[in-house]
């Protein structure tokens, strides 16, 4: 296949991860019955802008946080978004595999050296090595506790959204994100409705 003209290869490259404005959280709507949650895109916004603060509070490599950022849920433009169960059915390892392959497929348009420099980018953040790397994910929990609150402020489900809220505790890998999730849970009015 001839290589597209640069310009004409981020057009396309725009186009396709443009889907994730329209993607909706499949978590959300199944587990909670939200009725028009909030879609890949919007998640993906707030969990660089809390990342981005938090990594310039703590002397980070904001840059290589924010990269992940936009790189972590790329993939589901392609793929979906998949809930943790849905992964654990079709197998973590080969879950994480087709989320590299769409990311690859989806970076295709791109000189190689972004493809290479993205793909690397996208693993680090996946093996939660590095403080950048921890951050993150621990960011797009704490993202998804802060959506839980602002739907329960809405009147949905406090007992179905709780689940997210105590979910993104068990996950965070970042202290300073841990102590943000602590206050929320004590002070949820901090959150009102959106």
């Amino acid at each position: 296949m001839k290589a597209l003209p640069l310009e004409e290869a981020i057009l396309r490259f725009a186009n396709i991860v443009g889907r994730a404005k329209n993607l909706v959280r499949t978590g959300w709507k199944e587990k909670a019955k939200i009725e028009s949650p909030e879609s890949i895109a919007e998640h993906m916004y707030r969990t660089a802008v809390i990342s981005m603060v938090l990594s310039d509070l703590q002397g980070l490599d904001t840059k290589r946080v924010l990269r992940m950022c936009l790189l972590d849920d790329l993939a589901e433009t392609i793929t979906g978004d998949l809930t943790p169960s849905q992964k654990k059915r079709k197998g973590l390892v080969d879950s994480r595999r087709r989320e590299e392959d769409a990311l690859r497929q989806l970076l295709a348009p791109l000189p190689r050296s972004l493809r290479e420099k993205y793909v690397a980018t996208w693993r680090e953040a996946q093996l939660m090595r590095s403080k950048e790397a921890r951050l993150v994910k621990s960011s797009d929990k704490l993202e998804m506790a802060i959506q839980a609150q602002e739907y329960i402020s809405q009147n949905y489900d406090p007992k179905k959204l709780g689940q997210f809220i105590t979910s993104a505790g068990r996950k965070m890998r970042d202290p300073q994100t841990m102590k943000l999730l602590n206050v929320l849970k004590r002070k949820p009015k901090l959150i009102s409705p959106t």
